[in-house]
């Protein structure tokens, strides 16, 4: 059996070491994240158009981009909401605001949204293909076509399977995957412009209608319940019923939400950052898209690429047939690409709400325990998609009945995350470190006008889209009655269980008898930081807040105190990794999370906490040490303490620094082992002296000072161990007093 840490000086001193790495703690830059909402949101460029057109006529254009500009406030609630809560997203604001029953409610109303996400854009990436297919075997004069939307579906499951893979192997690759999306995107976007430019001053062009009530054309199935009523001739009812039919171009927020715990320091400013880019880029692409394909496709080819404006565009600027041809063929790719890569971010986004719903004991430990390999949520995934494939296999194919199914997952998310951070504004009025724009004082009191108004355009677009929409409303209320249920009836069965555990992390535990970089995956030069009390992780925080994480690894270790011979004699293996070390390691979690930076996770089980702590800084090859202050013993006593620890290590022992934190973030440093010392200006006075007079004398005139001290150490360890050893003590008692004076 392995023994554990109690004589370190022991060179043949083995010991095993619980080395636990959570889920899904790895930060990305802001434009990974931008990359990941883009996949979301930027596919809307590829279906919101015609879905918008379809329903109300040619006069698309002009809501679609009132949406895109509207969407920009709508992103200002949803940075808000993460500057309070780093795992934000509708359910943890509107829990905060309103409670449980009604966090459970908009979450439900959030999952729909999600599953319809990753449906809706696979499908509509089969159609792109699909309508190439048939233009090409068209173009060749082959007498075949295939079924568009039988086609489109079987693309849909295949685009669906491939990226729940790559989210199972984990969040990282994914976000790889998202920015290389991005920049052929990017391309696309580009030379969609100067392409269609070029066409508009050689040929021409014109802009839509203007958007009055006698241009707008609504279908029968756009009005729903209101169709025969004749309020859809009423100009302001009207509008918003065309905006609503509009708003699928809006979307993406919740992912900027979720994907916000992973975004890395400085998180605000890189929040803000990812949020511009989003903005401007899907402004650009989905807008321009929609005000081209009305004033380059003839009305004659419109029905013909309702489902596929951007490939329209593509066969209708100026060039050779054959050129355009491969221009829509490198539109089809990029779209394939995009609108897969919308699963992706529907997957993410689903998953990081199902997690918090977990964490929370709404849903089981079962679902949130991590992947053996991959170290992700493995299960959620899996029951996320199984129901997106569920939902291809029952749309066939048809894109339309799909955008209004997912509208209302949209609209109501939206509105009740912008309702919730309202209520917020009142409920906890404390200072936040940026807010929604727009705050007027009023008799002492801050009247939040900015959300208002907000909140005040979602909720009329929401309760509109209840009436127009009959599948929206039918589907979406019926998924959201049922889920909602689910999740009430799950968290009664694991309320009792989860009680003492609730808001903790998963994690995954190794065993091992060698401690090593290798083993806990870091480099050397780390910085080791030991940690004891959940509640008191300052020395974490501003060794976070000073260390560049690409630059120098950061450890975090926590001592299992023992007593006994042997610990696995004493604890079975299954509860090796204690309810108090996962409550500690979740604090550290968050507290990294917060940050954006990642730590990696270690227990060591011991006699004796500072002989852990060296013996752990020797095996890992760390720089420095950091601990916390205790509340009774000064940091020069703690850093006395560690340095007999050091003393005990086996050779060869590292030169550290150790560094003793307090809570005020006031730094005390101290380099253990063999160090250049400091002299008092009065002593090295004292040393010059006496330089000066013995090297007065001839025969030593070759003295160095360094020898003069070697001197002076030989001479006070020798009369320590002799007869002045008392007299020595009382001086060296007096110059203790002082120093600590």
């Amino acid at each position: 059996m392995p023994e554990f840490i109690r004589n370190p000086g022991a060179s043949a001193t083995r010991f095993r070491v619980v080395v636990a790495t959570t889920v899904l703690l790895s930060f990305i830059s802001f434009w990974r994240a931008a990359a990941i909402v883009l996949n979301d949101l930027g596919s809307s460029a590829f279906y919101a158009v015609g879905i918008a057109e379809e329903a109300f006529g040619k006069t698309a254009p002009w809501f679609i981009l009132a949406v895109m500009l509207f969407a920009y406030a709508v992103r200002m609630v949803y940075i808000e909401s993460c500057v309070m809560f780093t795992r934000g997203g509708v359910y943890r604001v509107v829990k905060e605001a309103m409670g449980g029953t009604l966090g459970k409610l908009a979450v439900s109303a959030l999952i729909f949204d999600y599953i319809l996400t990753g449906p809706i854009s696979a499908v509509t990436a089969g159609q792109y293909l699909i309508g190439l297919l048939n233009d090409a075997l068209a173009h060749f004069q082959v007498g075949h076509a295939l079924p568009r939307d039988f086609g489109a579906m079987v693309v849909a499951l295949l685009v669906t399977v491939y990226f729940w893979r790559k989210n199972v192997i984990g969040l990282h690759e994914s976000s790889d995957k998202a920015l290389r999306i991005m920049y052929v995107v990017t391309a696309l976007v580009v030379l969609e412009l100067v392409w269609c430019g070029i066409t508009l001053v050689l040929r021409g062009g014109h802009l839509p209608p203007w958007p009055t009530v006698s241009n707008l054309h609504f279908e029968p199935k756009a009005l729903g319940w209101l169709h025969g009523s004749g309020l859809a001739q009423v100009g302001v009812i009207a509008a918003m019923i065309a905006f609503g039919h509009s708003v699928l171009a809006m979307s993406g927020e919740e992912t900027l939400a979720q994907v916000n715990r992973e975004i890395e320091h400085p998180k605000l400013p890189n929040l803000k950052r990812a949020a511009m880019i989003v903005w401007v880029y899907s402004t650009v692409f989905t807008a321009g898209t929609a005000f081209l394909a009305v004033g380059l496709i003839p009305d004659a080819q419109r029905s013909r690429y309702i489902d596929n404006m951007i490939g329209g565009l593509a066969m209708n600027v100026v060039g050779p047939h054959a050129v355009r041809l491969v221009f829509q063929a490198f539109v089809v790719l990029v779209g394939t690409l995009v609108l897969s890569g919308a699963v992706n971010t529907a997957i993410i986004g689903s998953n990081g709400v199902l997690n918090r719903l977990s964490e929370d004991g709404v849903l089981t430990d079962w679902f949130r325990r991590p992947h053996k390999r991959y170290g992700t949520t493995y299960r959620m995934m899996d029951m996320v998609v199984l129901l997106q494939l569920f939902t291809i296999l029952a749309s066939r194919g048809h894109i339309y009945v799909l955008g209004e199914a997912y509208a209302f997952g949209v609209i109501w998310s939206f509105t009740m995350m912008t309702v919730s951070v309202l209520v917020l504004r009142f409920k906890n009025p404390s200072p936040r470190e940026w807010r929604v724009p727009l705050n007027l004082p009023f008799r002492g009191r801050e009247i939040p006008l900015g959300l208002i108004l907000i909140g005040g355009g979602l909720l009329a677009t929401a309760l509109v889209n209840v009436l127009t929409k009959k599948v929206a409303t039918l589907s979406g209320l019926t998924f959201t009655i049922v889920l909602f249920a689910v999740f009430s009836v799950s968290e009664r069965i694991t309320a009792r269980r989860r009680a003492a555990s609730a808001g903790m992390e998963q994690f995954n535990v190794s065993m091992d008898e060698q401690l090593s970089c290798e083993r806990v995956r870091c480099r050397p030069g780390a910085i080791l930081v030991a940690v004891r009390d959940a509640d008191t992780l300052e020395q974490l925080y501003h060794v976070l807040a000073r260390t560049d994480t690409e630059e120098r690894d950061v450890v975090v270790m926590t001592t299992r105190l023992m007593r006994g011979a042997d610990f696995s004699e004493q604890l079975p293996d299954q509860h090796i990794f204690s309810e108090y070390e996962q409550k500690l390691f979740s604090s550290v979690v968050s507290l990294a999370e917060k940050m954006g930076k990642p730590v990696s996770l270690v227990v060591v089980p011991g006699i004796d906490p500072e002989d852990a702590i060296m013996l752990t800084a020797q095996r890992l090859q760390s720089s420095r040490v950091v601990a916390g202050r205790s509340q009774v013993v000064s940091a020069q006593e703690k850093a006395l303490i560690i340095g007999r620890a050091w003393e005990r290590l086996p050779h060869p022992r590292p030169r550290l620094t150790l560094e003793v934190i307090n809570p005020k973030g006031e730094t005390a440093s101290f380099l253990l082992g063999p160090h250049g010392v400091s002299l008092r200006p009065e002593d090295q006075e004292m040393l010059h002296r006496l330089w000066l007079e013995l090297t007065s004398d001839p025969a030593l005139r070759g003295l160095h000072h360094e020898q003069l001290i070697s001197v002076a150490l030989r001479r006070m360890a020798a009369g320590w161990r002799g007869a002045d050893r008392e007299s020595i003590r009382a001086e060296l008692r007096r110059l203790a007093g002082g120093a600590r004076r």
